[in-house]
Parts: C-alpha cells; structure tokens; sequence
C-alpha cells in the first residue's frame, strides 16, 4: 500500500484522535483518514451522479 505525507492543523488532528484508540471509532489514525477520504469520495460521487457527470462505466 502507497504511504502519502499530508500537513494537518492541529486542530483537526485533535478531533481525530478523538475518534481513534480503545474508546473510539477507529483502532488507528491511517483507519479513520482511509475511511473519511473513502465517504468523501462517495459522496462526491453521488453528487457528480445526480449532475450527470458520471461515466456510464462507473
């Protein structure tokens, strides 16, 4: 699997950790980021669907 570097705010790198860990929603960092960009990519997918902006072969 590719590994990619990103620069995130603190801030928000205080919100995930809030999420990850034994009381959270994810077991680590990299888990909850690859669920959040696989949503994100849903979601703008359905939009482009709704615009007609999908290919046929998607």
């Amino acid at each position: 699997m590719p590994k990619i570097s990103v620069e995130v705010p603190q801030e928000l790198l205080d919100d995930l950790d809030d999420h990850v860990g034994e009381n959270g929603k994810f077991v680590n960092r990299s888990e909850a980021i690859r669920a959040s960009v696989r949503k994100t990519l849903d979601l703008l997918d359905e939009i482009d669907g709704r615009h007609g902006r999908l290919d046929d072969a998607e």
